[in-house]
Parts: structure tokens; sequence; C-alpha cells
């Protein structure tokens, strides 16, 4: 028997409790899911759906950061670049940001806006071939010193 007010089998919300909150960076990337601007749209648009096999996820959070788009397999960050990011403080911002990202083991790419809106096809596609075959292959370890490798 289904109780009326709790919830079960009626696509209601379940019967009180305490509300469930949410980090901080949790909350305000599920607001920039919403609002995402044209560009990343635009590139969504083709990056969902793990294409070649590569899962994105967009507006990730990484440590105090959110980036627009991230790769776990490849640990590739993806950061669209609009106008805003040439103006005021905004390049500092971004280089400490990338230093904290590349310190912390993550691959970023900045693509410009413009790029994304006048071919997003192409540019997912270049996107996803990075992701899928990266030039570098930490697990590897560096490569051998001279005459070690004989």
């Amino acid at each position: 028997m289904i109780l009326p007010g709790t919830g079960r089998g009626t696509g209601e919300a379940g019967g009180g409790g305490v509300p469930r909150l949410l980090r901080p960076e949790v909350a305000t990337a599920r607001r920039l899911r919403r609002d995402m601007s044209l560009p990343e749209v635009q590139l969504w648009q083709h990056l969902r759906g793990s294409p070649g096999g590569v899962r994105f996820r967009r507006q990730h959070p990484i440590g105090p950061y959110l980036v627009d788009f991230y790769c776990a397999k490849a640990s590739l960050v993806v950061e669209i670049d609009g106008f805003a990011h040439d103006v005021a403080d905004r390049p500092e911002r971004d280089a400490l940001r990338d230093m904290f990202l590349s310190d912390n083991g993550y691959w970023v790419v900045r693509i410009a806006a413009a790029r994304i809106l006048a071919d997003p096809q192409a540019t997912a596609d270049a996107i996803v071939s990075l992701a899928a075959c990266p030039l570098h292959q930490p697990a590897a370890g560096p490569p051998p010193r001279a005459g070690e490798d004989k």
C-alpha cells in the first residue's frame, strides 16, 4: 500500500526530512550547465554521447575551479576563451588556473570561441582525437636517458 505524501510511485518528492546540501562548487556547476554560452552549447552538442568512445563532462569541478569540458580518460581540460578572457586581469587569472591544473596532472587546451562558432564539428573532432590519442603518455614514464636504452 502506498501512503499519501510518501512520494512512492507518484513522481512526487519524498515525505520531508532535511534537504540535501550540495558543495558550493557542485551547485555552481549545475547552474553553469543550465546557462552555457553559445560556443559551449554548440561544442557540447558534438561532444555529448561519447564520440569515438571518449566521454566528456561539462562544467566539471576540479579543485577550486570549474572547467568548461573535461575528459577523465586523458586528463584533458578544454577551456573556451571568448572576448572576456582578453580583458582586465583575466589573462593573469587564466595563467594561474592553467598552472594549477597542469601542476595537478591535467592537460589544458584553450580554444577560441570564434573557432567553435566557425566550425563546431571540426573543433569537436580535433578535441576528440586529442583525447583519444594524446601526444604524451604519462603512464609510460619519461623516455630513457641517452645510453640507457641499450
